[in-house]
């Protein structure tokens, strides 16, 4: 039987279903071998060669299929469709031959299939190949630059810059590209502006709005209504003047949908419509792809099957009729170069199965595959037939001009199905106008925009002055009204919009879009906030070094053309040798120079580079280098192994230091007074505000300190609070049962602590408010204590009550509850508990919502959810026991 290896035990499992007992198919888990993390792994003065180990973790598996092998003399590799797939099967041939498991005679062979079916595995397994060597090579070249700039440049990094973990050929452009927008953005200057639209109505009644497009007789731009007076003026000017229609045009108009999803694209969706972050993606769509139910997940490809756009074209004409199936089938041709060794889209195997028939259990998967289906369908359908109208309406002495948008979706085509996400929110000019006629009056509306204007001053007193509609002017009739605008700065990318930039720039491949981001944050360069990536300090010290001493090779378009390069060679149209040559010439010699610098002079260079961020001129005209705290020292840059940080040059008689990211105005410490000599100070340092007692000497070199606790703000601090801050511990006073019992702030919030004479270890016990660190009083801190030491490992001496009961789970049985937790309320069955979305109520929940919630909780804490146990199965499980040794013997054979 000849022995066929794929990556993955689950592939293995579905490919050996349908290929039967002829064959035996193993799992290699993944790439088999690596260059070891050591200088020399890949000679660079001997043609580049490089030494691969297999990981120990892939020993037994190699060794499995080394075993497979003494029977049965031939080899199929079936890995994925792709370069990394290639490299796989080729390191499985090297290894299995260096270990002489493949002799002369075996034969080896390589099939690959787009999709996990039973037709495309029967068709790959009669149409088998050689392993293609330019892919291999494709790989070999970039696993070699990899390794050469993250082996030569890390070190660098880690004895330039404390704290700095690791840079990459593609996660330092990646990082680049996150720092530069938040540079962007704290460098841009908001500008004020005006909008004026008015409510009107038709003879008939029917209102609708329209905004304020031209004034004075001249057409009104963007920034024309600077302030309050003129858009006051222009309120004025609209309600002064009779108005009617001057001219009314409809136009037709089509939207096509969008092309099938590739990795990137399907990436975008699934990170706007579901909040999905790359990695989760792509690791979900591997268990689709591995179980069938998909195509292969990493392609650059958008081009279809015939066979398969025939099937969509059959299941849009059973689902939603012939109206909805065009003329002729939509064809989509790929735009990337070479793109991924020609495959297909991403997309359903089978077209006619929703996700509802498939009866998938894992949340994640259900979503993901819902959304590749409807994708793959809408790409068929026809297109969706628009009506645009736009009304002017006018003043009969020219000086004013409105206009009026709508659309009206004629025919819906692939709407019907599906519409893509959007990055940014855009205007709505999707409004259904009435009924309008050129030349009739138009009369100022009775309902008016009263509405408006309260929610956009209710904005402004909630501190929203730079938002869209912070302020309003409103007509004495309230039918027209300005709303304040200012110009945002351009928005912080999501996983989403990066991949989408990274993708435009040509910067990466699809199969390492989301290793790379996922590695941006595992190295805390960039933390991911409400779906928004903010860069850390660390990213952006490592990114400005990059830029000063390594800026060529953090260059978008060198980047880039390095991929196209690599492209080249998987073509066959370069030699990977040749381009490994070139690139070391130049980085050796980069490197060489640098590692000569000291972490002074590195510093020296970085803290100029960064100056307008780390300095920005003061109201007062004064240096804004000078130390705020001691008044004589000098601001630097400084590193630790935390990150980089701004600190006074006088250190250590001033310590004074504040984040890269805090605004100087911001963290502005101060003196509060004095207490029994000491100068009492707030201060903000690394990990926030706090005050301190006294200054650093000789004799005092750890002066007491206090952070601020949470809610406590450091514009509002006072001598008299930040005593009462470094008085603590506070004593609360002596416990019927002997020791003293103290309360204060600890990591985790407030608390009280005591121990009793014949306790190992203090009891500690959770204050709700941190106002209750000075107030809490003798009688309550017993109690406390004494259910803490009732219940050592909960929150209260009683079960919590639900908020709701839903009943019995429809499944597995057993009640379920909505709890009250410590970070909201949450679905709870068995071992099982489920946060609820943001915004949803407790008394919104329902049993439907209930169960997805706990099977997608399950699934992503890799639970087993327990099975209800009943007297009406347990006649069957004995059964199955009484067949065990049978069913052993049949797994054994699948596996050989």
């Amino acid at each position: 039987m000849p022995v066929v290896v794929v990556e993955s035990p689950a592939k293995a499992k579905t490919i050996n279903k349908y290929l039967g007992s002829d064959y035996t198919v193993l799992a290699s888990y993944g790439h088999v071998r690596d260059l070891p993390p050591k200088d020399g792994s890949v000679d660079t003065e001997n043609g580049f060669d490089m030494t691969w180990e297999v990981a120990n973790d892939s020993r037994k598996h190699v060794s499995a299929i080394a075993e497979a092998l003494k029977s049965d003399n031939a080899l199929i590799l079936a890995t994925d469709p792709d370069r990394e797939g290639e490299a796989i099967s080729w390191h499985l041939k090297e290894a299995l031959t260096k270990r002489r498991s493949i002799k002369k005679d075996t034969a080896v062979s390589r099939v690959t299939f787009n999709a996990i079916t039973k037709q495309a595995v029967t068709e790959a397994m009669a149409n088998p190949r050689d392993i293609d060597a330019p892919l291999v090579e494709a790989y070999l070249a970039r696993r070699a630059l990899d390794y050469l700039v993250g082996f030569n440049l890390s070190p660098v990094l880690w004895r330039k810059l404390p704290g700095a973990r690791s840079a990459g050929r593609v996660q330092s452009v990646c990082l680049r590209l996150i720092v530069e927008r938040e540079m962007e953005i704290e460098a841009f200057n908001p500008r004020e502006y005006w909008q004026v639209k008015a409510q009107l109505a038709t003879p008939r009644g029917q209102e609708y709005e329209a905004r304020l497009t031209k004034l004075a007789g001249k057409k009104l731009d963007r920034y024309d209504l600077e302030n309050r007076t003129q858009a006051e003026l222009a309120v004025q000017a609209v309600i002064s003047r009779e108005l009617s229609v001057t001219s009314v045009e409809a136009k037709p108009a089509n939207r096509n949908p969008s092309a099938p999803f590739m990795t990137s694209t399907l990436q975008q969706e699934a990170s706007r419509k579901f909040g999905m972050g790359a990695k989760i993606c792509m690791s979900t769509a591997q268990r689709l792809y591995e179980a069938g139910h998909i195509t292969y997940m990493r392609t650059d490809g958008i081009d279809m099957a015939p066979e398969a756009v025939q099937e969509a074209r059959s299941a849009i004409k059973d689902r939603y009729g012939d109206k909805y199936v065009p003329s002729s089938p939509r064809i989509y041709k790929n735009k990337a170069k070479n793109a991924q060794e020609a495959h297909e889209c991403i997309r359903p195997t089978d077209m006619a199965k929703d996700a509802e028939a498939l009866k998938l259990r894992d949340a994640d998967q259900r979503k993901l595959y819902d959304l590749i289906w409807k994708r793959t369908l809408a790409c068929q359908m026809e297109a969706a037939r628009m009506e645009r109208t736009t009304v002017d309406i006018g003043s009969r002495d020219g000086q004013v001009e409105l206009r009026a948008t709508g659309q009206v979706v004629l025919f819906d085509g692939f709407l019907k199905v599906y519409e893509e996400g959007r990055d940014e929110p855009v205007e709505d000019d999707d409004k259904r106008l009435p009924q309008i006629s050129e030349g009739e009056p138009a009369k100022f509306g009775k309902s008016g925009l009263k509405a408006d204007y309260t929610k956009a001053t209710t904005r402004a007193e909630d501190g929203g002055a730079a938002d869209k509609g912070a302020v309003a002017v409103l007509s004495d009739n309230a039918a027209v009204l300005a709303t304040q605008s200012h110009t945002q700065p351009p928005p912080r990318y999501t996983e989403a919009t990066l991949v989408k930039k990274m993708e435009e720039l040509g910067i990466g491949r699809p199969s390492t879009y989301a290793s790379v981001i996922t590695t941006i944050q595992d190295r805390e360069y960039v933390r991911k906030d409400k779906n928004r990536l903010f860069p850390e300090d660390k990213g952006r010290i490592v990114t400005i070094f990059l830029l000063n001493f390594f800026k060529r090779y953090i260059e978008y378009d060198f980047t880039a053309a390095l991929e196209d390069e690599l492209d080249d060679v998987s073509a066959g149209q370069k030699d990977y040798k040749d381009l490994l040559g070139r690139f070391w010439r130049d980085f050796s010699a980069a490197i060489s120079e640098t590692s000569d610098l000291r972490i002074a002079e590195v510093l020296d260079v970085l803290d100029d580079a960064l100056a307008p961020q780390l300095y920005p001129p003061r109201e007062d005209g004064s240096d804004p280098r000078t130390c705020p705290l001691c008044g004589e020292g000098k601001l630097h840059l400084k590193t630790s192994r935390t990150g980089g940080f701004v600190g006074c040059g006088r250190y250590p008689e001033c310590r004074y230091t504040r984040p890269i990211g805090g605004d100087a105005a911001e963290t502005e410490d101060r003196v509060l007074g004095e207490d029994q000599g000491d100068e009492i100070s707030l201060r903000t340092g690394r990990f926030g505000p706090y005050v301190q007692r006294g200054e650093v000497t000789e004799e005092n070199k750890r002066p007491k300190r206090a952070s601020l606790p949470k809610g406590w703000q450091a514009e509002d601090m006072t001598l008299e609070k930040a005593l009462t801050l470094l008085s603590l511990p506070r004593s609360i006073g002596m416990h019927p049962d002997g020791g003293e019992m103290k309360s204060n702030f600890g990591r985790f919030g407030p608390y009280i602590m005591h121990q009793l004479p014949d306790e190992a270890k203090p009891v500690y016990a959770s204050l709700k408010d941190p106002q209750d660190v000075f107030e809490v009083g003798m009688n309550r801190a017993v109690e406390l204590l004494a259910e803490k030491r009732a219940n050592p490992g909960g929150r209260g001496r009683t079960a919590a009550k639900p908020l709701k009961e839903l009943g019995e789970h429809p499944e597995g049985g057993g009640a379920v509850s909505v709890m009250e937790g410590r970070y909201g309320p949450y679905v709870k069955w068995e071992k099982v508990n489920a946060t609820l979305p943001k915004g949803t109520e407790p008394d919104d929940v329902t049993m439907a919502m209930a169960v997805d919630l706990i099977a997608e909780k399950a699934a992503k804490s890799g639970k087993k959810a327990p099975k209800k146990k009943s007297a009406a199965k347990k006649p069957a499980a004995k059964k199955a026991a009484a067949k065990k040794p049978a069913a052993k013997k049949a797994a054994s054979k699948g596996n050989d």
